[in-house]
C-alpha cells in the first residue's frame, strides 16, 4: 500500500497516527482523533509530493547540465561586418566577412600586413592603454572605390577587437549631394549671369535707345528667366517626390484617360504628332495622379525634344502577362550610345549638354521620372539604338494588385 513513498513520508504518517491515538486517549474524542489522523496524513502526502517535484526538477536539471557558453569564434562569426581578434600584434580570430575582404590567410598573420594602411598600422601597433577612441577611415580595402571605418576596442588579456564598417554607401550619397549642389548652383548661375549682363547693356544709353536691340535683349532675358523658373520648379518637385517616397500612393488612376489629357496638352503646345496606342481593358494603377501626369509630360516631352523633326512619337499602354501595367514612349531620334544609358537618370547628366540647354532641358527630367516610378513601386527601363531612336518603358502595379518583389 505504501510502496513508492519515502522513509520521511512514512515517518510523518506514523507520527500523525500516534497523534490521533493520543487525542483519543486523552480526550476520549474519536471524531477529533480521526480529524487529526486525516489532516496529518494529507500534510505528509503534500509534503512528499512537493519533495518529489523538487527531486524531479533537480534530476531534470542534472540531465540537461549547464549551458555551454559560445566561444569567441562562434560569436564573431555571427557578426555581418568584418571582425578580427588581435593578440600580440597577430590576428588570432577572423570571421567570414573579414576573411572574404582581406583573405583567408590573415589568421595568424601580423595585423599590419592584414590591413595595409598607414593610419591603421599606427593604431594597431600602439599600446593598448593609449588607444584613441575615434574611428579611422580606410580607403582601398577590397576595391579602390570602397571606404571603411575601422574601430579598435580593448579586450581581456591585452587583446584587441578590430571591426570594419562599410561606409561606401554613405560616401557615395554624400558625393551625390555635393555634386547636386554644385550642379544646381552652376545651372542657376549661368542664366543669372546672362540676365545681369543684358541688363547692364540695356542700361547703356546707346543700346537702350535702339528699339530692335532692346526687344531682342528683353527676349533673351525672358527666355533665361523662364529657364531658371523651370529649374527651380523641377528642384522643388524633385524634393517633394523624395520626401513622399515612403508613402505608397493608393488612388486608382486611369492611365488611358491621363495619356489622352497629356497628349492633347502637348499637341497644342508643341504641334508634334503623338500616336497613342491604348489596349482595351487596361486596369487602373495605384498612383498619384499629379505625379503620373508629370511623368508622362517628361517622357513624351523628351521624346518630342530629341526625336527627329516631323517624326511621330508613339505612346503605348497595355497590361502584360505578369499583371503589371506598361507604358512605353518611343521616338525616332538619333538614339543614345549604350555607355550613356545607365547614367541617364542621374541629376543634371546630359548626353549632349549644348543640345539639351538649347531645347530648354533642365537635366532633371528623367531623374524626376525615376523617383516617381520608385515611389509607385514600379520599374523604369530605357532601350535605345543609335540612329533609330529610344524607347522608355514604365511598369506599374495595377490598383489593388500585389506589388511584385524585385
Amino acid at each position: 500500500m505504501f510502496q513508492g513513498f519515502g522513509h520521511r513520508t512514512l515517518a510523518a504518517i506514523a507520527v500523525a497516527a500516534l497523534a490521533s491515538i493520543a487525542v483519543s486517549l486523552i480526550a476520549w474524542d474519536v471524531p477529533a482523533a480521526l480529524v487529526t489522523l486525516v489532516g496529518g496524513i494529507a500534510a505528509a502526502l503534500l509534503a512528499a509530493g512537493a519533495g518529489d517535484e523538487r527531486a524531479d526538477t533537480t534530476d531534470a536539471v542534472a540531465e540537461i547540465g549547464p549551458a555551454r557558453a559560445p566561444d569567441i569564434a562562434e560569436v564573431i562569426e555571427a557578426i555581418v561586418e568584418p571582425v578580427m581578434i588581435v593578440a600580440e600584434g597577430r590576428v588570432t580570430h577572423a570571421n567570414g566577412a573579414a576573411r572574404a575582404l582581406l583573405g583567408g590567410h590573415i589568421v595568424g598573420e601580423d595585423v599590419r600586413l592584414a590591413i595595409r594602411h598607414p593610419a591603421a598600422a599606427e593604431r594597431l601597433a600602439g599600446p593598448v592603454d593609449g588607444l584613441p577612441q575615434g574611428p579611422i577611415d580606410l580607403v582601398g580595402l577590397g576595391t579602390l572605390d570602397q571606404r571603411w571605418e575601422m574601430h579598435v576596442g580593448r579586450a581581456a588579456g591585452g587583446q584587441r577587437i578590430v571591426q570594419l564598417i562599410d561606409q561606401t554607401g554613405n560616401y557615395a550619397a554624400e558625393r551625390m549631394r555635393v555634386d547636386f549642389v554644385a550642379n544646381a548652383s552652376h545651372e542657376l548661375r549661368t542664366p543669372l549671369a546672362s540676365i545681369l549682363g543684358y541688363i547692364e547693356t540695356l542700361d547703356d544709353d546707346n543700346a537702350g535707345a535702339d528699339k530692335a536691340v532692346r526687344k531682342r535683349f528683353l527676349k533673351i532675358m525672358f527666355d533665361e528667366s523662364r529657364r531658371m523658373q523651370r529649374l527651380v520648379e523641377d528642384l522643388i518637385s524633385l524634393s517633394r517626390i523624395e520626401a513622399e517616397k515612403y508613402r505608397l500612393p493608393d488612388s486608382a488612376v486611369d492611365l488611358g484617360a491621363l495619356i489622352g489629357e497629356v497628349r492633347a496638352e502637348l499637341l497644342d503646345s508643341k504641334g508634334s504628332e503623338i500616336v497613342a496606342d491604348i489596349a482595351a481593358e487596361v486596369p487602373p494603377v495605384a498612383g498619384d495622379r499629379a505625379q503620373l501626369s508629370q511623368m508622362l509630360h517628361n517622357l513624351i516631352g523628351n521624346a518630342i525634344k530629341y526625336g527627329r523633326p516631323g517624326a511621330p512619337v508613339t505612346v503605348r499602354l497595355w497590361r502584360d502577362q505578369t499583371g503589371m501595367v506598361r507604358i512605353s514612349v518611343t521616338d525616332e531620334g538619333d538614339g543614345i550610345a549604350p555607355e550613356h544609358i545607365p547614367r541617364l537618370t542621374e541629376r543634371f547628366y546630359r548626353v549632349d549638354a549644348g543640345r539639351s540647354r538649347a531645347a530648354g532641358g533642365t537635366g532633371l527630367g528623367l531623374a524626376i521620372v525615376k523617383h516617381i516610378v520608385e515611389r509607385h513601386r514600379g520599374r523604369l527601363d530605357i532601350a535605345s539604338t543609335v540612329g533609330k531612336g529610344t524607347t522608355v518603358t514604365v511598369l506599374l502595379p495595377a490598383h489593388g494588385s500585389t506589388v511584385i518583389k524585385r
